[in-house]
């Protein structure tokens, strides 16, 4: 019998991973942390699996696709708007919470370079626990999620700065000074290459391949995996870590037209992959040394989970945020990034960071991800206690509080399928001042439409959420898929959100009736003329 180890821990990791989310769900405690837990249990706790070369084989793959995953979400797009508190904000909020974790490690005894590692380390927040949570809660599109996101965009291009300063200064380790700035240079022109490689292919490339391979989830899919380990490939070429050759890949990504549309194609394996790095993470913790320094530990999550937030909540006010924006943007960016946790690993290879203490930032970041992600989720109810109320006050965030979950599109109309009768559907009810939305799977046909496009199938949720259905004021389904079609009227009718079905088929009338479908478009009746009169007739529309 052949063995394979690496089946073997992948499997331990997967199974106690989907294990302990089960039977922690119970208490609401949020999957990475499970995750991170499991991790505990499998390795220090119990010893059922050990640090092996596949575990470290497993998670190095993990943070690499992780990055990438990461780079999809830093999209440009999440700045315009917001820049004007994203950028000084997030500059603010790196510079003087990395001054206190610095300090803190200062007066613990650490050398000044094991002080720069922690002090960066706790400076930075986490991409993957903000973006998962917030698009969990719905509230990625509100005012502070695009603030939030566009800080996280703005501390990333800071610990890439870092994440490549490491890289040269790991390649000259033992070096004199002429070498280590030479071996920095080497790095930043890597750097600087791979990012010309992505904004090149990103803006002549890149495009013509995803408009190739869009129809198809599995091409689409693919293409972006083969663009991912393509520019990891460049970065060992060019002496850089795999990890930022992944990040740089996402990123380029991210700033495609259809990036939502790969969001959603490779959601799967974002999940797959936060188990794993999650997992490994908590497996090569060392508990018992780290409790060891339970003062250090305890101020660095206090850095985080508090004065990250205080300078955040006494910074954004000041460009005219309300109260809830300002609030709800500081306590979602509370907590350790993920980032952190590779630069710790960096800076162990070069030796500026011992085991214990990169165990002390391991375990640090599990409370402040575990902490932050129960205040992210109950964010509303905190907002609303006097204590808050008056912090608010205090820091003079006192300005009228912006809409809350509003959504962007109301009352509109949405039609999916752009055939024939789809589009002149968007044409007629366009031309009668409808705020419609049309949705499809091929770019091409939404091009030009008098409408807003969204690229993506109904089959999809995140599709339909992303229209606002359950706001919409009617959903037209022009689609010749029965199984679509049936889907997508089951959904309107469970929400209550009024629905016209194209029955392409006269067999499939009954069936819709059966869900109890508003209005059934019979195509020998119906012309799209006809179809847009008698909606007006019934009621529908003025």
């Amino acid at each position: 019998m052949t063995d394979f180890p690496i089946l073997r821990d992948l499997g331990f990791i997967l199974f106690t991973a989907a294990l302990a989310v089960v039977l922690l769900r119970r208490i609401r405690v949020p999957s990475i942390v499970a995750y991170m837990a499991a991790g505990l249990v499998l390795g220090p706790m119990t010893g059922l699996l050990e640090v092996t070369e596949s575990v470290h084989l497993i998670s190095d793959t993990g943070v690499a696709l992780l990055l990438f995953l990461v780079g999809l979400e830093l999209s440009l797009d999440h700045v315009r708007g917001v820049a004007r508190v994203a950028i000084p904000g997030g500059i603010i909020q790196i510079v003087l919470t990395a001054l206190v974790g610095g300090g803190i490690a200062v007066a613990a005894g650490f050398p000044p370079t094991a002080s720069v590692v922690i002090a960066l380390s706790v400076a930075f927040s986490s991409t993957v626990v903000v973006v998962k949570l917030l698009a969990q809660k719905r509230q990625l599109d509100e005012l502070y999620g695009h603030i939030a996101v566009a800080i996280l965009l703005v501390q990333d291009a800071a610990v890439i700065l870092a994440m490549t300063l490491f890289v040269g200064l790991g390649s000259s380790a033992g070096a004199g000074w002429s070498e280590i700035a030479m071996a920095v240079a080497r790095a930043f022109g890597g750097m600087l290459l791979l990012a010309f490689i992505a904004a090149v292919a990103a803006r002549y490339v890149l495009p013509r391949i995803f408009s190739w391979a869009e129809s198809s989830h599995e091409t689409a899919f693919i293409w972006s995996l083969a663009w991912c380990f393509a520019m990891i490939l460049v970065a060992e070429l060019v002496h850089l870590s795999v990890e930022l050759g992944a990040f740089i890949a996402g990123v380029g990504l991210a700033q495609l037209s259809y990036v939502e549309t790969l969001r959603r194609r490779v959601q799967p394996i974002v999940n797959f992959f936060l188990a794993v790095f999650f997992v490994s993470l908590g497996l090569q913790m060392e508990p018992l040394a780290a409790l060891s320094r339970w003062p250090l530990i305890l101020a660095l999550s206090a850095a985080v989970l508090i004065v990250k937030p205080l300078v955040l909540l006494a910074t954004v006010p000041r460009f005219r945020y309300g109260a809830r924006t300002s609030f709800m943007t500081a306590l979602t960016l509370g907590q350790m990034s993920e980032f952190s946790f590779i630069l710790g690993g960096m800076a162990l290879a070069t030796g500026a960071l011992d085991a214990t203490t990169l165990s002390v930032l391991t375990l640090t970041g599990f409370i402040t991800i575990g902490v932050s992600s129960y205040m992210i989720l109950g964010a509303e109810k905190l907002y609303v206690l006097k204590p808050t109320q008056s912090l608010l006050k205090l820091f003079g965030a006192t300005g009228p509080n912006e809409p809350t979950g509003t959504p962007d599109l109301t009352g509109h109309v949405i039609v999916a399928g752009m055939n024939t009768l789809g589009l002149a559907l968007v044409r007629q009810l366009a031309a009668r001042g409808e705020d419609v939305v049309a949705i499809d799977t091929d770019t091409a046909k939404l091009a030009g439409l008098p409408a807003r496009t969204i690229l993506g199938s109904t089959d999809d949720l995140s599709v339909l959420e992303q229209a606002t259905y359950l706001h919409a004021r009617l959903v037209i389904s022009a689609l010749q898929i029965e199984g679509a079609n049936s889907l997508l009227a089951y959904r309107c009718k469970t929400n209550g959100v009024p629905c016209a079905i194209h029955a392409f088929d006269p067999s499939l009338v009954d069936e819709l009736r059966e869900i109890g479908v508003d209005h059934i478009i019979i195509p020998k009746n119906d012309g799209a003329r006809r179809m847009a009169l008698l909606l007006r007739e019934a009621g529908v529309f003025d």
